[in-house]
């Protein structure tokens, strides 16, 4: 073992020796075989030395001996460091039921993760897991094998091909993998395809069933495209008509852009907020006061404490507050008109779905006015039409 571990442990002092014999009592010293070390002369008649605690006790012959007194300077090693606990009571026992309370927050399950799934439902598999003893709050010790629990919540939840049970740290991850079940399809009532908006229609497939109109003919909102009747009068079938019919459907969208745009530009200054968190409360360290931007964006970093393959229930939370600025770029009215036109176009294709296209686009009415340019633009769009209508016997 090392000899400056040995001396921490029984305990030293470091002490200053005043007198004019100082060199006779080092020889006295080396004679009587005392444990001192590190001797280093302050001056003329004084010295400075380190000395364990049993052999402190004796040097008191060797002093009257030489006419020397002695000065304390500093005490170290366990047995100081144990008096000075014994002092502060209330501390030890802080301290100690911090590291029991750490230990017992670790062995608690914190939260249950379920991945995996999709058609099964997480309720249903963290109450099948809750059954076997997976649960908020609860001791991991009291759990059963992983590969346990999995058999059990596959057994108890059908629908499911694979399950496995993970424990990390304070976290139980289930994972699912579902069965391939076949789908079914669905049951259908027989049915016409009739138009969903008046339109001039432009291309019309038929699957199943009896196309009615045909490309280039105008249709009214709710007119028949495509007939589920077949057969005449005297011998008729019904089917539910299957097709694809796309026509032109006209809009007029009204829109307005100012004539000043605003975006935002950072200015590089930032103020940082750190918080210790504690299971679900945070509790601000550091970044006090009032923050100097009037206009800010929060950007979060939230890390968690961990230690091998446990995940604590403590971290940290940093904020950065980032000032910006609202500059303002004037644009003309040619700009404005294309800005304008670009939205309308945006607009009527988010409402027409994924299928449609723009086929002709013109600006009917425009008028600058309060700072912004109000128009009113003619768009001519070809999308899907063709909606389900029931066939009532």
């Amino acid at each position: 073992m090392n000899e400056s571990l040995i001396h921490r442990i029984r305990g030293y002092v470091r002490i200053e020796v005043t007198g004019r014999h100082l060199e006779r009592l080092v020889n006295r010293l080396t004679e009587k075989r005392m444990s001192v070390w590190d001797i280093r002369y302050l001056d003329k008649d004084r010295i400075e030395m380190y000395v364990t605690i049993p052999h402190f006790f004796r040097l008191r012959p060797l002093l009257k001996e030489t006419g020397s007194r002695i000065r304390l300077r500093s005490k170290e090693g366990f047995p100081f460091w144990l008096a000075r606990v014994e002092q502060r009571k209330f501390f030890a026992a802080g301290l100690l039921g911090f590291v029991i309370g750490i230990y017992l927050l670790s062995s608690l399950v914190w939260q249950v993760r379920v991945e995996g799934n999709e058609a099964i439902s997480s309720e249903t598999i963290k109450q099948a897991a809750s059954n076997e003893g997976i649960r908020r709050m609860q001791w991991k010790f009291k759990l059963k094998e992983p590969s346990e629990l999995a058999k059990s919540i596959q057994a108890n939840v059908p629908g499911t091909a694979w399950v496995g049970v993970e424990i990390k740290g304070t976290h139980v991850i289930i994972k699912i993998v579902e069965a391939k079940i076949p789908e079914k399809p669905p049951l259908m009532n027989t049915r016409n395809l009739v138009a969903s908006k008046s339109a001039l229609v432009t291309e019309i497939f038929t699957e199943k069933g009896r196309p009615v109109v045909k490309p280039n003919t105008y249709v009214r909102k709710g007119d028949v495209l495509i007939s589920g009747t077949l057969g005449d009068e005297t011998n008729q079938q019904t089917v539910v008509a299957q097709g694809t019919v796309k026509g032109i459907v006209w809009y007029k969208p009204t829109v307005e852009v100012p004539l000043v745009q605003r975006y935002k530009v950072f200015t590089g200054e930032s103020k940082e907020r750190s918080y210790l968190v504690l299971g679900s409360r945070a509790v601000q360290i550091t970044g006090y006061g009032k923050v100097p931007f009037e206009q800010i964006e929060t950007i979060t970093e939230r890390h968690t404490l961990s230690w091998r393959t446990f995940t604590l229930p403590i971290g940290w939370l940093k904020e950065t507050l980032r000032e910006y600025d609202v500059h303002e770029q004037p644009i003309d009215e040619k700009e404005a008109l294309t800005v304008g036109l670009e939205q309308a176009k945006l607009q009527i294709l988010s409402e027409a779905g994924k299928d449609a296209k723009i086929v002709s686009e013109k600006i009917l009415h425009e008028k600058t006015e309060n700072g912004k340019v109000y128009m009113e633009v003619f768009l001519e769009v070809e999308e899907p039409i063709a909606v389900e209508q029931t066939i009532v016997p």
